[in-house]
C-alpha cells in the first residue's frame, strides 16, 4: 500500500493547530479534564479523528496521563504539561508534542528538548543510522547539564500503526539501523533533571484493543462492542467510554474494561513516571524522510 502523504500533512496541520491552540487552554486553576475536552474537540471541529488519547502529563509524569471521567485535578501555577496530541484521518496517524512551562522556571528542559529535537532533525535523511540520531540528541542534552530519558524514544509511523518497526532512541544505543526514504517517523526527545529512566505509575486511563475473545459477561460484551464500533484497534481513553455508553454506567464500563483486560484483548498503557521523580520535558515532531532531508509533517 502507498503511503497517503497528502491526507497525512493535512492531518498533520491539524495536529500543529491543536498544539498551538492548547497553550490559549492550558493554564493554572484549569482543569485537566476541561483541557483535554476542548483540545479534542478542536480536533473533532475540523472533521478528524484520534490517534490516541490526549496526554496531559505533568511535572515527573513524563507520558500517557490523561484525564478520567470525574477528574478533579487542575493545573498548578509551578506545573511543567507535556501535551501530546494526534489527529487521525482514515488510516493516516499523526502524533505531536509540546511542553509548556506553567511556572517559568523550567525553561531549561523545553529548551534543551526542542534544541535536541531541532538538531536531530537537521540529520534526517534516507541512510542515518538511529544510533547517531540518538547520539546527537543526548549529546544537545548532556550540554545543558540535563538527561535525556533512556528508556523512551521515538518511532517509526505506519498507516493504520501508530508504533512501527523502527525505534529512534535518545541516546547511541548502538543500533545501525538506517533510516530509508519515504519512511514516517516520530522524533520525541524526552529530558529531564531525574534519573534519566521512566517505569510504570498507578494511573491507567488508556488502553488499546489487541485481539479478539469470547467474552462471559454482558457488561464485557457490551463494551468490546463499543470499542470495535468507535476505536477499532486504535488507543482509546476510559472516559469516552463511560460517555458513550450511558445506559451501561460507569461501574459496569469499568468492570468490562477489567474482564477484557483478564482476558487479554486489551494492552494497557499506564502513566509514565520519571524514575528519580525529576521534571521532564517532551518535543516531538512527525516526518518524511526523504533522500537528503525530511519533511515535517506535524508543522
Amino acid at each position: 500500500m502507498d503511503y497517503d502523504y497528502k491526507t497525512l500533512k493535512e492531518a498533520g496541520k491539524v495536529s500543529y493547530a491543536a498544539l498551538e491552540y492548547s497553550r490559549s487552554v492550558i493554564k493554572p486553576g484549569v482543569s485537566l479534564l476541561d483541557a483535554a475536552d476542548k483540545i479534542e474537540k478542536f480536533i473533532t471541529d475540523k472533521g478528524y479523528a484520534f490517534s490516541f488519547p490526549t496526554n496531559l502529563s505533568a511535572n515527573q509524569y513524563a507520558a500517557h496521563y490523561t484525564p478520567d471521567v470525574d477528574d478533579k485535578s487542575v493545573f498548578g501555577e509551578r506545573d511543567l504539561v507535556k501535551v501530546d496530541i494526534g489527529a487521525r484521518k482514515e488510516m493516516c496517524l499523526t502524533d505531536c508534542a509540546i511542553t509548556i512551562d506553567l511556572s517559568g522556571a523550567n525553561q531549561k528542559l523545553i529548551d534543551a528538548s526542542d534544541a535536541a529535537l531541532s538538531n536531530a532533525i537537521s540529520m534526517i535523511k534516507a541512510g542515518v543510522h538511529v544510533r547517531d540520531i540518538g547520539k546527537e540528541i543526548e549529546k544537545t542534552v548532556s550540554a545543558k547539564g540535563l538527561k535525556v530519558i533512556r528508556n523512551l524514544g521515538g518511532h517509526g509511523i505506519e498507516q493504520d500503526e501508530l508504533h512501527a518497526d523502527v525505534f529512534i532512541p535518545n541516546y547511541d544505543n548502538g543500533d545501525e539501523t538506517e533510516l530509508e526514504e519515504g519512511q514516517v517517523v516520530a522524533i520525541e526527545p524526552f529530558v529531564t533533571d531525574g534519573a534519566g529512566y521512566v517505569e510504570e505509575g498507578e494511573s491507567l486511563q488508556i488502553y488499546q484493543k489487541i485481539d479478539a475473545v469470547s467474552l462471559r459477561s454482558r457488561e464485557a460484551r457490551a463494551v468490546s462492542e463499543y470499542i470495535d464500533q468507535n476505536f477499532m484497534t486504535y488507543p482509546f481513553a476510559v472516559r469516552w467510554l463511560i460517555r458513550g455508553l450511558p445506559n451501561l454506567g460507569d461501574f459496569s464500563v469499568r468492570k468490562g474494561i477489567a474482564e477484557l483486560l483478564y482476558a487479554g484483548t486489551l494492552e494497557p498503557f499506564p502513566v509514565l513516571v520519571e524514575k528519580g521523580r525529576g521534571m521532564v520535558s517532551q518535543s516531538e515532531k512527525e516526518l518524511i524522510v526523504e533522500k537528503d532531508s525530511c519533511t515535517i509533517v506535524t508543522a
